[in-house]
Formats: structure tokens, sequence, C-alpha cells
């Protein structure tokens, strides 16, 4: 356990670090946004983009493991429409039950390439980015479905679809794919300029969460706040490894498929939230409850999946 817990401490001293600079009087508070943007825009895609580009795959069982991640989440899905009535019956409205089904069924993938490289290097870079590959399309209409039906803004899907259709991250995902598919590699000065743009994206990542995090809303504990920090960080890794488990996974791959079931939620989805009338403030207080939990439950669902792992 405590291996483990030392080689992810550095990603949480760096999203502490973006909490500490953000309330800094010395920053700029205007830079935020337009960090955020180039990070959404052009890091992580590039990212994604090289990672999967560059990746082998020989030695893993994709079909599988794509097959148990997209399960994994449908389970999730299914169980947070059954508790719906739940929801209501503790006096939690539709647009922070829309903000209770985004932060329990999204998943930080950042947080998750920065462990992955800490515990596998490359190769589960490669892991957790196919995994992205695999669900961040779903997830995307999922979500975006459940902030038409219960938030409180305009409804117009025509708009929702190009939202989807222009993701970065889904357009990064897809064009790493191909060209990893394709006979001849990316043209090696192309690639060295993709890689230089590439390396910030997790340390500027974990920067951005951290001062993306509100800490006042998540001192006040009510039902919608606990419950997608238990769903996200508990049921959902017990979920994906049940799974692995039955299909036959183990190794590396369950300990990747527990990590990126294992994240916090991801902070796109706030964004999300304040523009279609889900409960942003929500949001940001499950963001931040369960970034501070993580740090102790992340730990134990990586010990537990290396012991199952054989």
């Amino acid at each position: 356990m405590i291996p483990i817990f030392e080689s992810i401490l550095p990603i949480f001293l760096i999203v502490l670090l973006g909490v500490a600079l953000k309330r800094t009087p010395f920053i700029d508070q205007s830079v935020w946004p337009g960090l955020e943007t180039l990070g959404y825009y052009v890091l992580f895609p590039a990212l994604l983009f090289l990672t999967l580009a560059q990746a082998d795959y020989s030695s893993f069982e994709l079909g599988t493991m794509a097959m148990v991640s997209l399960i994994a989440v449908m389970v999730m899905i299914a169980l947070l429409l059954a508790i719906y009535p739940l929801a209501r019956a503790h006096g939690i409205s539709d647009a922070s039950y829309s903000s209770v089904f985004q932060t329990s069924s999204r998943w930080n993938g950042f947080i998750a390439l920065a462990i992955a490289e800490k515990l596998a290097g490359v190769e589960g870079l490669a892991l957790v980015a196919l995994v992205m590959a695999v669900i961040v399309i779903p997830l995307n209409l999922i979500n975006v479905a459940m902030l038409v039906w219960f938030g409180t803004g305009a409804r117009s899907f025509g708009s929702l679809a190009r939202r989807i259709i222009g993701n970065p991250l889904i357009l990064g995902c897809l064009g790493g794919i191909l060209f990893g598919a394709l006979p001849f590699g990316i043209y090696p000065p192309m690639e060295q300029a993709i890689d230089l743009v590439a390396r910030s994206a997790l340390g500027l990542g974990l920067v951005m969460i951290g001062a993306g995090l509100t800490v006042t809303d998540a001192l006040r504990p009510t039902p919608a706040l606990i419950m997608p920090v238990v769903l996200k960080l508990l049921v959902f890794p017990v979920i994906m490894i049940g799974l692995a488990l039955g299909f036959g996974l183990g190794g590396e791959t369950l300990i990747i498929l527990a990590l990126c079931a294992a994240v916090p939620t991801a902070m796109n989805g706030f964004v999300l939230a304040r523009q279609m009338g889900g409960d942003a403030s929500l949001y940001a207080a499950v963001a931040m409850l369960q970034t501070i939990a993580s740090f102790l439950t992340i730990p134990a669902v990586l010990w537990a999946a290396g012991q199952l792992a054989g």
C-alpha cells in the first residue's frame, strides 16, 4: 500500500499546487480561463493523439478490455438511473440530480494518465488512452442527454451534436487510433513537435484541476454531495474490477482498469453543468470532495486490484 501511496503522492501535490496558485495574489486571475482553453483544445488532444498513435497493444487483450470498459459504464449508468427515485425522496432537485449523475459517471482521464505513467510508464499511458478512446464518446453522449432531460437550460439537439462531434478530446483519440493503424509513422520532425507540446499536458492539467476546485462548498455535506463520492470512488471500481475478473483479465490490464474507475470526476462536466442548466456549484463541491477522498481511496483500490491481479 505504501509504495502505491507514494507513487501517486506527486500527482496530488501538483493538484494542491493548483489550489494554492489560484488563491495567490501575484497571479492575474484572468490567466486561468486561457490556460484551461489551451489545455482542452491543444495540449491534451496532442497527448492523446501521440499516445494512441505510438501505442503497441500486441501484448494486451484489447477487445476484452474495451468490452469490460463499456459494460462497466453501462452498469453504472443503469444504477444511477435506478437511484433517481431515491434522490428525489431525499429532496434532490432534477438539476442537482444531473450533477450527481455526471460526477458519478465521468472520470478524470488526466489524473488516470498521470498515475498510470508513474505506475507503468508508456504502456500504462497507452492503456488509459485506449479506455478514454472507447468510453469518452458514449459518456459524453449520455451525460449531455441527461442534462438535456434534467437541466434547466435550452434544449437544442443541433448544438449538442456539434459540441460532441467537435470535442477535441474525441478528435485527438480518433486521430491517434487512425495514425496508429497506418503502415507508416508520423513524420519525425512533426512527431517531435507534437511530443514537445504533449509533455506539458499532464503537469498543467493537474494544476488546472486544483485551480478549479471549490473548497468551501465541499465542507457542507448533504446527500447530493456524499452520494456521488461513494458511487464514483467505491462502487464504480468494484463494478469494473468484478467485470474484469469475470472476463478473465488480470495483471497490469486489471490494475489500469481499476485505476480508470477509481479516479475522481472530470472537471469538464462543470462547464457543461454551467452551460446547460445543471447544478454547477454542486458539481464543483463534489469534484473537490472526490479529489480529497481519492487521495486515500485510489491507493486502496489499486492495492486490492494488485492482490487480485495475480
